[in-house]
């Protein structure tokens, strides 16, 4: 019942609602998780050149291999999932091969999960080159032969090793040292 001899408090109000809007804000703060996304495991983070090589423009590719072999350009199939320790690991080293060869060659990431055949006869199709192994990495050349098939995680210096071969570029020992960036650092430097 309304006790109308008792003057109306808007001060014991403001304070029942601010106390009531401060344990809501404790209580969303404790409940949500942090960030969950780590290199070194097995779980889905999302896309794995976005998150951890900081190339969000790899997936999806820009072009099919039957393109690519259409416009004889040498092509760089990779074979990945999201939720793989070892690919987002090896996501760095496709983001550097791009960063060298992207405008020559054309980079295909293959997210295994989204494959629907794995098995064809069809050489324009990914699913003829895996072998049921992430990561895989496949460079295929100009002519459309396989000139590297690699299961794991491959070193820079081997797939740049064999885009060098396939463009006919000096090898390692007799070329000026490649510098790599360091994944996402801000290049400040001034370029004539």
């Amino acid at each position: 019942m309304l006790n109308l001899t008792q003057p109306f408090s808007w001060q014991k109000i403001f304070s029942s609602l601010f106390a009531f809007l401060i344990a809501i804000f404790f209580l969303l703060l404790i409940a949500t998780p942090t960030a969950l996304a780590s290199l070194n495991d097995d779980r889905f983070d999302g896309n794995i050149f976005a998150l951890y090589a900081g190339n969000g423009s790899l997936v999806p590719a820009k072009v099919t291999l039957k393109e690519s072999l259409k416009n004889s350009r040498p092509a760089l199939l990779v074979f990945f999932l999201d939720d793989s320790k070892d690919c987002k690991q090896f996501s760095t080293v496709v983001s550097q091969l791009q960063e060298f060869y992207g405008r020559a060659a054309d980079f295909i990431p293959v997210n295994v999960d989204a494959m629907t055949n794995f098995v064809t006869d069809d050489s324009t199709k990914p699913a003829y080159y895996y072998e049921g192994f992430v990561p895989q990495t496949v460079l295929i050349d100009q002519e459309g032969k396989v000139v590297l098939n690699e299961k794991g995680q491959v070193a820079f210096e081997k797939v740049d090793d064999t885009f060098r071969e396939v463009f006919d570029l000096l090898p390692r020992s007799e070329s000026i040292e490649l510098k790599r960036r360091i994944l996402n650092e801000i290049n400040v430097e001034l370029r004539n």
